[in-house]
């Protein structure tokens, strides 16, 4: 799944299922802390949850790009029931592990872009949406 440009350095790329990155593409980076042990297990869990994230979690995860983008961004996105729209305003780049061990739940930051200039990001861990805003780098439980 991961296609490990720098093992050594725990960076790799993969291809997303559901978000885009600055070119409307597929691939997106994934950043390991290879320092850890079993870095390229944990890598490859976390990449599989993200492109495994459920639709509840992708419209909440949207929801609060949304709010973001209206609140630090001062940007307001077109009017439109499907908070889904708001992916055509921001974009993602990379993937963040953020695991000790690889028996540790799936956990991961997004780091991103909006169209209001702004980076954007998330995080989620064991499934759950945990922060979703400019500061995710912040809510890693485990930052490199």
């Amino acid at each position: 799944m991961i296609r490990w440009l720098q093992q050594e350095d725990g960076e790799g790329r993969f291809q997303s299922r559901f978000f885009r990155n600055d070119e409307h593409g597929e691939e997106m980076i994934v950043y390991a802390n290879s320092g850890r042990p079993g870095f390229m297990e944990c890598a490859e869990k976390a990449v599989e949850a993200f492109n495994s994230l459920s639709e509840p979690a992708i419209r909440e995860i949207c929801r609060k790009l949304i709010s973001c983008a209206r609140e630090e961004g001062g940007f307001e996105p077109p009017a439109t029931d499907n908070p889904l729209a708001i992916l055509n305003d921001c974009w993602f780049m990379a993937l963040y592990v953020d695991m000790k061990s690889k028996e540790d739940e799936p956990a991961y930051a997004v780091e991103g872009e909006g169209e209001w200039g702004e980076n954007i990001g998330f995080v989620v861990s064991g499934g759950r949406v945990v922060y979703v805003g400019a500061d995710y780098l912040a809510h890693m439980a485990n930052p490199e």
